[in-house]
């Protein structure tokens, strides 16, 4: 998320879905005992475009799916989706995960798998193609899908930016 341009958005008056991606217990050996926390991957968004992810570590589970998609809420983002699917092919890369997305016919459904899935139908994304390659832990699958969408640009604005019609956008 080092990109200046990030369509960044706020989490008032929109009516958020949450997706738990994974839970992960963690434990702590003392001179006491064992000591069991929790920290569990939230991914948020409103099927319409926006989308975040959070991290939340307590406790108890219910505590940390909390803390989570608290975390998610503020880190929100626009994406651009077009007719149920992404605009154009992309690649994204986070530690040793790397996600390929590719835009899909209407009626393909979302081909992806767990990190990658939550991530994608959260955003609103109705067909699409996905791959996951390398490492297929969920932190690094959803960070790194979260960097494919960021790529996205959107047609609308690339059209007007170059003084021509979405059709050839596409095409030319």
């Amino acid at each position: 998320m080092a990109d200046l341009n990030i369509k960044r958005v706020k989490s008032s008056e929109i009516e958020f879905n949450d997706k738990l991606v994974s839970i992960n217990r963690v434990t702590k050996v003392t001179k006491g005992g064992r000591t069991f926390s929790f920290s569990a991957i939230v991914v948020v968004g409103n099927g319409n475009g926006i989308v975040g992810y959070g991290l939340g570590k307590a406790k108890e589970v219910v505590a940390a799916i909390a803390k989570g998609t608290e975390d998610a809420k503020k880190n929100l983002i626009k994406v651009p989706v077009l007719k149920g699917t992404i605009p154009h092919e992309q690649e994204g890369k986070y530690s040793g995960a790397r996600v390929l997305l590719k835009p899909a016919a209407q009626g393909t459904g979302v081909k992806a798998g767990g990190a990658m899935r939550a991530v994608l139908e959260s955003v609103g994304v109705k067909d699409v193609l996905a791959k996951s390659k390398g490492s297929s832990n969920p932190h690094s699958v959803v960070k790194a899908t979260i960097a494919a969408l960021l790529k996205m640009k959107d047609p609308y604005t690339i059209s007007k930016l170059r003084g021509i019609e979405i059709d050839r956008v596409f095409n030319g």
